[in-house]
């Protein structure tokens, strides 16, 4: 089974190369590395170039932000399986793209796997939150829940069949992506409780106060579109599910 792994970058060159050691370092040998740059002007290009043979395919050109370089991927995609390890993120441990193609080999009806993430500290690597995930069920996605995105792995006939990022929603698309395959077509995925990515503090949604609001607008809109009952409590459960993990 090929998994197709995309990490989209624009002027990443602090993290880079741990992240394409912890893509070298897998023990799965079925991937294809997917690397989709904006048209960076630091020394990422450079560390691109060296993991080169490590790289199936990759390009280098301005796009419309992160959701867009991630479509972009998903389009270039061959493989079975489809997952996303964002540039300044590694993997848990070597053996995480084998535990994903295991889940998918055994349990052929499910479509989506997911599992752990911890948050850490950019430099120290100290960890700062701890995102335990659980088996969903339908029910969960009314109540604010969602898998970690970052450990999610999805069939690439999703993406054909349901549509890839919206483009119109800034950090909440992987919400909204979310909550469309989950709770609007009833997706089947399998929890997978392993320990997954090592995802650094410091997102896009949480680097200012008004980026904090725009991120509780756009949650709110993606579970409208979706129709969700009660957007408005949802989002707020959403936010307070996060106090447990600290």
């Amino acid at each position: 089974m090929k998994i197709s792994l995309i990490t989209v970058v624009y002027n990443g060159e602090t993290f880079l190369q741990e992240c394409f050691n912890s893509v070298i370092a897998q023990t799965y040998t079925d991937i294809e590395y997917i690397v989709i740059d904006g048209g960076s002007t630091d020394r990422t290009l450079s560390i691109i170039q060296e993991n080169r043979s490590a790289i199936d395919y990759f390009v280098s050109e301005k796009d419309n932000g992160l959701y867009d370089a991630i479509n972009k991927g998903i389009e270039r995609a061959t493989g079975e399986v489809i997952g996303i390890l964002n540039a300044d993120d590694l993997f848990a441990h070597p053996d995480v793209l084998a535990s994903v193609a295991k889940t998918f080999i055994d349990r052929p009806e499910i479509n989506g796997v997911y599992g752990d993430l911890n948050y850490i500290h950019p430099t120290s690597h100290k960890i700062i939150r701890k995102w335990k995930s659980r088996q969903n069920t339908f029910r969960d996605l009314k109540n604010g829940w969602m898998p970690a995105h970052p450990t999610l792995y999805l069939k690439r006939s999703l993406f054909e069949k349901n549509g890839a990022y919206a483009l119109d929603l800034g950090t909440a698309a992987d919400y909204e992506l979310i909550l469309r395959y989950f709770y609007t077509h009833k997706m089947e995925a399998s929890y997978l409780p392993v320990l997954m990515v090592n995802m650094r503090t410091g997102g896009l949604s949480n680097q200012s106060l008004m980026s904090r609001v725009s991120a509780f607008v756009n949650d709110y809109k993606a579970l409208k579109r979706n129709n969700i009952p009660y957007p408005i409590f949802v989002v707020i459960r959403k936010k307070l599910s996060k106090l447990s993990q600290f």
